[in-house]
This record gives structure tokens, sequence and C-alpha cells, in this order.
């Protein structure tokens, strides 16, 4: 590419991912439904967007630290006092449950309706077992909820991103060498999670180190944790795939915790930077997916995620909330509540040219099949989740004050 042809394509991703955002913003609708087709539509109008030829093998690398900063600033959000033990047991079933549920049924469908190999649909349905705070945050705070419910969400969104992306990792790797047993699969996670806790020790000593001991200005402060936790992300990275996720958000959950550390009244990743990193993950990756790869998919994945959004997340829900004590009401919300994101799409473009290079039967379908399922999931829950959470009865009374005031 010339250097003109670079800065229109940098420029035009930028003013894609800003401009979507404003857009919603005036329609009153989640960013995110605006994000994909613009992303996708400028990928199809042109090539000058695409990111791997913008920045080649960089991407996958970028995508992954910028994942681990969203993470890491989820993690600040995540105070643990607010969250007693039936809250607490509940977020643990609804990850352990939504996981293996996902996972199986992504799995179990994708060979009859996708014709992929049963290799290629395990690494689906591994893959789609991720939501995020890339997607659920966004969603929760148009929906406003009530606090026990935005607590429980935004729990099971932030830590199932890192669990999932490992797990995605794994699932790959067992693939590729089919001579690993199940047992020695277990262990690769084992280690993968090992590795991530340790990244996560080493980066909060460095982030202890630099705001507690080190007498730094708020600018050098922020500086400082933005580069820490793309160091140990990216050291992680470097060892295991994926374990960057795990230490960064150990990072943010740790870090408000440490002696010293006055808690912070405005996290130090600051929500634009964070806004923009999504804005710009969302449009780059919705490029990559071509209009003739849909071909064959649309109807297949759409039953895909009928069966997700009206079988598996509901039983998920339904079992991890079985005697917690929560109203109806906010089990159904809980319910209906399982948008994909950012760490599916990113994993999705990294396996699906991995298997396809191995000759592995329906491959090239893992791509355009996540990036429906993140667009039919996120456009499903986005313009429905206020109209059901207002029939529930389960928003926060002054987020009905907010629209009411805004709507006159």
């Amino acid at each position: 590419m010339t250097t003109d042809e670079i800065l229109f394509g940098v420029g035009l991703t930028f003013v894609l991912a800003v401009g979507s955002q404003v857009i919603a913003a005036l329609v009153r609708v989640p960013a995110l439904i605006v994000l994909l087709p613009a992303g996708f539509i400028a990928g199809a109008l042109t090539d000058d967007i695409h990111p791997d030829r913008l920045l080649g093998a960089a991407f996958q690398p970028l995508v992954s630290l910028a994942v681990a900063l969203i993470l890491y600033d989820a993690g600040l959000g995540l105070d643990p006092r607010k969250l007693p033990g039936g809250m607490r047991r509940v977020v643990i079933r609804l990850i352990m449950l939504g996981v293996g549920l996902s996972w199986a049924t992504a799995a179990l469908l994708a060979v009859p309706l996708l014709g992929m190999s049963g290799d290629a649909a395990v690494v689906l349905g591994a893959i789609l077992v991720v939501s995020g705070p890339t997607v659920v945050g966004p969603l929760l705070a148009f929906v406003r909820p009530k606090d026990r419910l935005q607590q429980i969400l935004t729990w099971e969104g932030s830590l199932v991103d890192p669990i999932g992306g490992l797990l995605g990792a794994v699932v790959f790797a067992a693939v590729l060498d089919h001579s690993d047993s199940f047992g020695g699969q277990v262990a690769q996670f084992a280690i993968s999670l090992g590795v991530g806790l340790a990244g996560a020790v080493v980066g909060t000593m460095l982030l202890w180190l630099l705001l507690c001991k080190l007498q730094l200005s708020d600018v050098l402060r922020n500086c400082g944790q933005l580069a820490a936790v793309v160091a140990v992300a990216a050291a992680c990275d470097m060892v295991r795939d994926d374990t960057g996720l795990i230490a960064a958000i150990i990072m943010g959950l740790a870090v408000v915790h440490l002696p010293g550390v006055v808690r912070f009244e405005r996290r130090p990743v600051s929500e634009t930077l964070v806004q923009l990193i999504i804005g710009l993950l969302f449009v780059s990756i919705s490029s990559t997916v071509t209009p003739a790869s849909l071909h064959h998919v649309v109807l297949p994945t759409l039953g895909l995620v009928a069966v997700l959004v009206v079988l598996t997340r509901p039983l998920a829900a339904s079992l991890a909330t079985l005697g917690s004590g929560l109203p109806g009401s906010e089990r159904t919300f809980i319910a209906w509540m399982a948008p994909r994101g950012i760490v599916a799409a990113a994993s999705a473009t990294t396996f699906s040219e991995g298997l396809v290079n191995a000759g592995i039967k329906g491959a090239s379908k893992i791509l355009p099949a996540t990036f429906l399922v993140i667009a039919a999931t996120v456009a499903l829950y986005g313009l429905t989740a206020v109209p059901v959470a207002r029939r529930l009865g389960v928003t926060a009374p002054e987020a009905d004050e907010h629209r009411d005031e805004k709507s006159r």
C-alpha cells in the first residue's frame, strides 16, 4: 500500500469508529448496532480499511493488547464488596454453565447446520462462549438496570472473556495436534491459567511500585498503568496465547486494593480511550468479513443464534439462579442478556486462518458465522433490552427519570 492509501485507511477507520457512535447517540440506539454494519459496508466498498493490509501481521497482537486494556479497565470497576456470597455463586454458575452449554450447543449444531467437520465445529463452539465488557458494558449503560443485575452481568461478562479466550486457544491447539489427550488438554488449560496468574502477580507488583512508591503526577501514573498492562499482557501472550487477558483483568481487580492506593473516582484508563478502542476494534474486524463469505451461511447461522438465544441462555440462567432468591423478573432479564463480542471476533479471525491452512473442513465458515452471531445477538439484545427491562420492571428508577428528561 502507498502512504496515501494507508493514511486514507487509518483516517476512515477512526471516522467510522467515532462517527458510528455519534449517530447511535443521536438516534438513541446502542453504538454496537451501528459499528458492525459500518465496518462491514466499508470493508465491502474499499480495500483500504482492511486491517490485514494496514497493519499486516501486527493486527492480531494489537487486537489482543487492546482487549487486555479493556479488561483491565473493566477490572478496575469490579468491586467484590458489591457482590455478596449469593450473587457471587450466581456469577460462578453463569460462567460455568454458560460456557459449557454454549460450547456444546454451537459445536453440535454447527455440523448439520453449517456443514462443518467435527474439528471446526468444536473450535467454533469454543469461540462463541465469550461475551465480554465490550458488548455487555455498553448495553448495560444503555439499559441501566438495577444495581444487583448490573453487578451480576458485569462480573459475568468481564470474567468470561479471558476464560473463553484461553479455552479457544487450548481447543484450537488440540485440534491441530490430535495426539493430545483430554487430560493433556486440561493440563494445557491449567498451564495457561498459571501463566496468566503469574503475569498478574508481576504486573500488580509493578503497579504498586508506580502508584504507591514513586511520586508521579497523575498523567504519568495513568501512562505508567497503560504501559504496565500492555507490557505484562504482551509478555504473557509471548509465553502462551491469550494469557495476557487473564493477567490484565486480575491486575485491574487487584490494583484498587493495594495498600496506599486511594480508590479511583475515575478509572485511569479513561472512558474516552476505551470507547475509542471498542469502536476501532469492531469496525476493523467487521471489515474483514466479505459479502461472498456469507453466502450459504446466513440462514444456518441465524438458526444457531435462535437456539442459543431461546434455549441455551435461558437454560443456563435458570439453572444458575436456581435457589438464589432473585425474583423471577430479574432471572428472566439475566436470561435475556448474552451478546457475543470482540474476543469472539478476534479468536475467529486467528483460528479460522490456521484451520484453513491445516485443511480442516468447514474452517472457512468460522469467521463469517462468528460475525453473524455477533451482529445478530448485538442487534437483538440491543434493540430489545430496554423494553424488556421496562416490561419486567428491572430498570433503576433514575434510569427511567433520565430517559423521561431526554424525551421532553
